[in-house]
């Protein structure tokens, strides 16, 4: 193995489905890993460009920051095109079952380790955005890959099935603004911020609500 820990990212653009509505979005893929092996996180709208990102490495898991459609839509094509499980906490098995009704997925859990490269991906359980919604903790590199949790300007959005504000709120508190001030926060969607940028708007975002 190289051992160089690199993280490559991918965007890819479709259609976010939940409460009967649908919304135009691009989304954020990231890869984690070395020149020989690497995990994907998320798995948006289209598996050529992830697929091309891969760049023939070994692909030890597709791992769902959670289960919206619009992160999990081509998880099951990954999983087979590139023989890797799929991960999802499964406290958001209702919402991967609408897209993927038969398809399998392994369980992730609160503080799980993937290791990848040497290193170690924590998974980092913050309900809210979704009851099983997770962000991934990269220690070596001081990178939180937060998915729908947490962006640029405030939380994820907690208007429809499945989500709470309050809910949201105290995950953020409790397991992401406790990371180190410096800790880049690569997003689900848009551009990425640090935990140091966001940690003074908390009350700001509370006042405001969802």
């Amino acid at each position: 193995m190289s051992g160089t820990l690199r993280i490559d990212h991918v965007t890819t653009s479709g259609t976010f489905e939940l409460d009967g509505g649908a919304w135009d979005v691009d989304n954020n893929i990231w890869l984690v890993g070395d020149d020989d092996e690497v995990v994907i996180i998320d798995a948006a709208h289209a598996a050529a460009p992830i697929i091309d990102s891969v760049d023939g490495r070994h692909v030890r898991a597709v791992i769902c920051t959670h289960g919206h459609n619009d992160h999990v839509t081509v998880a099951p094509e990954l999983s087979r095109r590139l023989d890797a499980p799929i991960l999802l906490h499964p406290g958001d098995d209702p919402l991967w079952r609408m897209t993927h009704p038969e398809e399998p997925y392994r369980d992730l859990e609160d503080g799980q380790r993937i290791t990848i490269a040497g290193t170690d991906l924590e998974a980092i359980r913050t309900p809210g955005h979704s009851p099983g919604s997770i962000c991934l903790y990269l220690p070596e590199a001081g990178v939180l890959f937060s998915g729908d949790t947490l962006f640029s300007g405030g939380p994820g959005a907690t208007g429809r099935s499945f989500s709470d504000f309050p809910t949201i709120i105290r995950s953020i508190r409790e397991r992401v603004l406790t990371l180190p001030g410096e800790t880049r926060v690569h997003t689900g969607h848009g551009e990425g911020t640090t935990v140091g940028g966001e940690a003074p708007h908390l009350e700001e975002w509370i006042a405001r609500g969802h």
